[in-house]
């Protein structure tokens, strides 16, 4: 099992300073990948329930710096070399799919194929609402969105025709560096998202879950590889935990967790936040694959064996 960080881009994680740190301090310390997230707009009240809290309520506030995520991982891409980047997640349904189709393909090139490009639907009417987008069809827009984005990633010229957008023999370019595919991971917790991870992706991304519910939320995502015709053990599984402990690592690598994304702020000096990294790789990560000697990504303890086929 890998072990990813999400701590980029949000108030202190914002600063590019603290942006270098962590990311450097990650690399060295076997993390496998870094993680960054996604919301373009925040409201002081809103009404729309945050979907991965118990009281319905984002921790981060409203007047918090956010980054776009694209960015924040491209700065990260130039101050290492190793270390995967992903979007944890970006808000498809809420952008341009031309647009994200060459700023995601852009990324994969200045990080020598290193990013993975995690999309979900959202949670927030008010934030849907800001930017001018139907609140209700972000689902069926997110998937055919993701499937436009695929034709202009491996074809050239490229032409499609859907319900949400359309064009006829473009070309964007550049094109991802892996044989015109870029990997992507499917976000959210809802059994729509499994399914969508499942017939759309390349993996999932379980946000904010307890322990406990990850083997029943494998279980959907294993019922959704059956129902569909696909291998499980084609999938990456990557969750974070609302709960995580060191003694969890067992039975979720048992479950069919291949990355734990260890989610967290790190502090506001660029010394002490490569410290934090430190720490919580001493925490994660077994002791001999620190510093990275060999260049490869840590794990966390030797796993099981993956099962083989057992929202929003």
């Amino acid at each position: 099992m890998r072990v990813g960080l999400h701590a980029l881009g949000i108030g202190d994680g914002a600063r590019p300073e603290v942006i270098r740190a962590v990311a450097t301090a990650a690399e060295t310390h076997g993390f496998a990948r870094l993680w960054c997230g996604e919301h373009v707009v925040l409201v002081d009240a809103p009404a729309s329930r945050y979907p991965y809290s118990v009281d319905g309520r984002i921790a981060v506030p409203a007047d918090a710096d956010w980054l776009d995520p694209l960015l924040a991982l491209t700065f990260a891409a130039a101050v290492t070399s190793r270390i995967e980047l992903a979007t944890g997640v970006l808000l498809l349904p809420e952008h341009n799919p031309i647009v994200v189709a060459k700023q995601a393909a852009t990324l994969d090139v200045l990080s020598a194929g290193r990013f993975s490009l995690g999309v979900g639907v959202g949670w927030s009417a008010e934030e849907f609402a800001a930017l001018g987008v139907p609140f209700a069809s972000r689902g069926r827009r997110a998937e055919e969105y993701l499937a436009a984005m695929r034709t202009l990633w491996a074809e050239d010229p490229a032409s499609f025709t859907g319900e949400f957008t359309r064009f006829d023999a473009i070309r964007v370019n550049p094109k991802p560096l892996r044989d015109g595919r870029l990997p992507v991971v499917v976000g959210g917790n809802s059994d729509a998202a499994l399914r969508r991870a499942v017939t759309l992706a390349d993996g999932w991304y379980g946000f904010n879950v307890p322990a406990a519910d990850v083997p029943a939320r494998i279980a959907v995502l294993t019922d959704e590889c059956a129902r569909h015709g696909r291998a499980f053990d084609e999938l990456t599984v990557a969750v974070a935990l609302s709960d995580g402990i060191p003694e969890h690592l067992p039975a979720l690598g048992a479950a069919g967790v291949t990355e734990l994304v260890v989610v967290g702020a790190p502090p506001p000096a660029p010394e002490a936040a490569a410290t934090w990294v430190a720490e919580i790789a001493q925490t994660w990560i077994r002791p001999e694959e620190q510093p990275g000697q060999s260049g490869a990504p840590a794990d966390v303890f030797t796993p099981a064996r993956r099962p083989q086929r057992q929202d929003d």
